[in-house]
C-alpha cells in the first residue's frame, strides 16, 4: 500500500501529521508536463521527484500535509503538475502558484488558481515589468487581489528585496505575506545581525508570516542544523510562532548530507525550549491557518 493510500485520518477527517510548508515537485512524465524552454530530462536535479515520493518521504517523517510550490525554473507558468496533483490527493496539498504579473489583469489568471486549490502566489524581484512592484499596475493588482481573495503572496527575496516588500504592505496593509525561507538569511553561512532585526522589524505588520525553512541552504548547510537555533528564537521572539511556519523546501533538503528528517529534527528535538503547543504552531498550525483554511 502507498503511503498516498494509507492516509492516516486526524481530527474533523483532516490528515493526520505534520504540514511541510514548502515543497517542489516535478516529474520526467514530459509529455504530459514539459518543462520550460528546451529543458530536457537531463535537467532536472535530482532526476526526479513526483508526488508520490514527497508523499511517501514525508509521511516516513510524520508529515500528513504539504504545501507545494510551483518551481518555475523547470515548469515556467505551467501549475497544472501542482493543480492536478492537489486534485488527485484530496485534502493533502495545499499550492502556491507562478502567473505572469505583467499583464492587464493578473486577477483573472488568480481566480483560476484558486478554484484549482491554489492558496498563494510566489513573486521574485523583477516581475511586473518593472523594477520596483510599486510601480507595475500587475502586481499592484495582484496584491490588492489577494487580500479580497483570501490569498497569500509570496515573496522569493533577499534581505536586501525587503524595502521592496515594506513599499507594498504599506500600500496593501491587509494582504496576507509570507516571506520565504527567512529571507534567505544565512545563505552566507552567518547571520547578519542588522538584517536579522530588519526582518524581525516586519513582524509590526499583523498580516506578514516568515517560513523557517530551507535548512539546507544556511548556516552551516549540513546537519544537524543547530547554529541556525539563535535566529529561529529571535524569530519567535518577534513573530510568535503563530506567524512563523516550517518548510523542508524538498528536494534540495533531501540532497546529502542534508535530510528531510533533519529538517524536521530541528524543530521537534533540537529546540527543546519549545512547547508542545508551541511545535505545533510551527509545525501545522500556521501553515494550516494561512494555506489549508
Amino acid at each position: 500500500m502507498t503511503a498516498a493510500a494509507s492516509m492516516v485520518q486526524g481530527a474533523e477527517g483532516k490528515p493526520a501529521g505534520y504540514i511541510d510548508a514548502h515543497s517542489h515537485i516535478w516529474t520526467r512524465d514530459l509529455a504530459k508536463y514539459p518543462l520550460d524552454g528546451k529543458q530536457t530530462v537531463d535537467d532536472l536535479k535530482p532526476a526526479s521527484f513526483t508526488t508520490e515520493e514527497l508523499l511517501e518521504l514525508a509521511g516516513k517523517n510524520g508529515v500528513g500535509r504539504v504545501v507545494l510550490i510551483q518551481h518555475k525554473p523547470y515548469h515556467g507558468l505551467d501549475n497544472s503538475y501542482i493543480t492536478d496533483s492537489i486534485a488527485k490527493y484530496p485534502g493533502r496539498f495545499s499550492g502556491v502558484a507562478c502567473i505572469e504579473a505583467d499583464q492587464a489583469h493578473p486577477e483573472h489568471d488568480m481566480d483560476k488558481m484558486f478554484q484549482l486549490g491554489m492558496r498563494g502566489f510566489r513573486i521574485r524581484p523583477g516581475e511586473g515589468g518593472k523594477d520596483q512592484w510599486k510601480d507595475s499596475a500587475g502586481m499592484c493588482a495582484m496584491w490588492a487581489h489577494a487580500a479580497k481573495q483570501g490569498s497569500a503572496i509570496c515573496p522569493l527575496i533577499d534581505v536586501t528585496d525587503l524595502p521592496q516588500v515594506e513599499a507594498m504592505c504599506q500600500k496593501y496593509p491587509d494582504t496576507t505575506v509570507v516571506i520565504d525561507h527567512f529571507a534567505r538569511l544565512g545563505v552566507t553561512g552567518t547571520v547578519d545581525e542588522a538584517a536579522l532585526k530588519t526582518l524581525t522589524a516586519f513582524a509590526k505588520r499583523k498580516h506578514v508570516y516568515v517560513k523557517i525553512s530551507a535548512f539546507y541552504a544556511l548556516g552551516a548547510k549540513k546537519p544537524p542544523h543547530t547554529e541556525l537555533i539563535p535566529m529561529i528564537r529571535t524569530m519567535i521572539d518577534a513573530y510568535g510562532v503563530e506567524r512563523l511556519m516550517w518548510g523542508s523546501d524538498s528536494p534540495y533538503q533531501i540532497v546529502a548530507p542534508n535530510t528531510y528528517a533533519d529538517s524536521v529534527k530541528l524543530i521537534t528535538e533540537r529546540c527543546d525550549f519549545l512547547s508542545a503547543q508551541e511545535r505545533d504552531h510551527l509545525l501545522r498550525g500556521t501553515a494550516e491557518k494561512v494555506f489549508f483554511s
